[in-house]
């Protein structure tokens, strides 16, 4: 997990999923994101995405909803596009939102993510 300091206090250190397979959310992250992976042992891989890291287990049952995780991008098409290839599923097409656009997708296992961008 993210190293601790009062700097990090009270901001998202971690995120967890559990996922029906462990290659193949790695094959969707690293496709769509360019992810970084660590594994540790057959039913736990830590991503690194180079500023949060987070965990894809099969420990438990897949659970998709629950907190939404939103994704920076500088360019949304160019994000969206990738997704779309890595075989995610668009929700919910770019909207404008004070500040920025954003979209919604589903992962492979129903997971709703974000992705936004400013203006």
């Amino acid at each position: 997990m993210a190293e601790n300091s009062e700097h990090n206090d009270r901001r998202i250190d971690y995120v967890e999923f559990n996922v029906s397979d462990i290659a193949a959310a790695k094959a969707f992250y690293g496709s769509a994101f360019g992810w970084r992976f660590t594994d540790y042992g057959p039913n736990y891989c830590e991503f690194d995405d180079g500023r949060l890291k987070g965990g894809f287990t099969d420990f438990g049952p897949v659970r998709p909803g629950g907190p939404l995780v939103v994704v920076y991008a500088r360019d949304l098409e160019e994000v969206l596009t990738s997704v779309e290839r890595a075989g995610g599923t668009i929700c919910r097409p770019i909207t404008d939102f004070p500040g920025g656009r954003r979209f919604h997708f589903l992962d492979r296992d129903g997971y709703e993510l974000a992705v936004w961008a400013t203006a």
